[in-house]
């Protein structure tokens, strides 16, 4: 397999359970604020299992700043959808449309160096 593939494959991985690590604990407001911490911590270790070797795997064959653009993509992804069908939020048209500017971003930053 190549190392991009491996890479994003992590990655996505990685910011789906970081998502998981940010929000979830917001379901449980009636657990002392240590517990959401520690909880959110714990994952978030296992989050930095798959996002370490991730970056470390595509350096070289993707810049630093490619591989960070790549998690945004993820983390926004698996937001919007954890957002809707956990948290049980309303997805609103200037949520989209912000969500599809940084998107753009994203497709900006692998279109090749501006000169």
């Amino acid at each position: 397999m190549s190392p991009i593939f491996i890479s994003v494959f992590l990655l996505a991985l990685s910011c789906s359970v970081m998502t998981v690590a940010w929000y979830a604990h917001l379901r449980f407001k009636e657990l002392p604020l240590w517990i959401a911490v520690l909880g959110s911590w714990l994952i978030a270790l296992f989050e930095y299992a798959l996002q370490v070797p991730a970056n470390r795997i595509g350096h070289g064959v993707l810049t630093a700043a490619q591989l960070r653009i790549i998690a945004e993509f993820f983390t926004l992804s698996s937001f919007i959808g954890f957002s809707v069908f956990y948290l049980r939020e309303p997805m609103s048209l200037n949520y989209l449309v912000s969500f599809g500017l940084i998107f753009a971003a994203v497709i900006i930053a692998f279109w090749g160096p501006f000169k």
